[in-house]
């Protein structure tokens, strides 16, 4: 496997323009999501699995856990990170949206960062382009529950030419499926641009599994190619592919205006 590389090694992380509240007790899911272990929803499933431990207990959801009290996962001691990370990582084909490094192809392994960090959200396996990678469970948290409210805008390439109905239906709203609620639902209306006799630049509010590809067949169409351009203020830019950078002040403080 190729790995990740840094678009520019002189480019430092940047962290403080990221808000969050201070407490003196954490729930246990965002304690182990700051440490960068995996996200809030990731932390869940551990702890309902009774994979984790608090004080050598093992611990329930809804727990919330103090300073000094000692978490573990798998019986590996976790601890909270100070420095928070930032990612902007232009991802190639054949890599999975996973941290789990017994899956061939994982993030992990791709990137070997020194430390854990893990996606915000998610970008199909067959797809190339954005993927935002933080140690920061909490703004994943906030970014993934305002989803439908931020701009994700992708450029698509379908495998014949389409004409204006096409256009039309896309931007109007397609009925697909959800695998997640296992069942049909109309997709929300969208932004559609015709750049080409079969491509075209697409922009949602919407995360729905494999979303964009449903929609295009329940159209008649299969797509060729997906790459994803930009993420709320994140643009994807000059980075090549297997390319990463950390993002730039401005875009952590427009992102944290967004989710505030």
């Amino acid at each position: 496997m190729k790995h990740a590389r840094q678009q520019s090694v002189n480019v430092k992380n940047t962290s403080g323009a990221i808000e969050h509240e201070a407490r003196e007790t954490l729930r246990l899911n965002k304690y182990i999501s700051d440490s960068g272990h995996c996200s809030r929803r990731e932390a869940d499933r551990l702890i309902e699995a009774g994979r984790v431990t608090v004080d050598g207990e093992t611990a329930i959801i809804g727990l919330r856990v103090i300073p000094g009290q000692e978490v573990a996962v798998d019986g590996k001691v976790v601890t909270v990170n100070t420095t928070k990370v930032y990612i902007a990582l232009n991802k190639p084909t054949g890599i999975t949206c996973t941290t789990d490094v017994a899956i061939p192809g994982n993030l992990t392994d791709f990137m070997r960062y020194p430390e854990m960090i893990f996606p915000i959200g998610r970008l199909d396996k067959d797809s190339t382009g954005l993927l935002l990678m933080t140690n920061d469970g909490d703004v994943v948290n906030k970014i993934l529950r305002a989803e439908n409210g931020h701009d994700k805008e992708y450029q698509v390439m379908v495998n014949k030419p389409f004409d204006q109905s096409f256009l039309d239906k896309m931007a109007s709203g397609v009925e697909i499926y959800n695998p997640v609620a296992d069942r049909r639902q109309i997709t929300k209306p969208c932004k559609i641009e015709k750049i080409g006799a079969k491509s075209f630049n697409l922009t949602l509010q919407q995360g729905l599994n494999r979303q964009i590809r449903r929609m295009c067949e329940e159209c008649g169409y299969s797509v060729v190619s997906l790459k994803r351009r930009r993420i709320m203020s994140v643009h994807l830019g000059n980075l090549n592919e297997g390319q990463w950078r950390y993002l730039t002040k401005d875009e952590l403080v427009a992102i944290n205006d967004a989710i505030k």
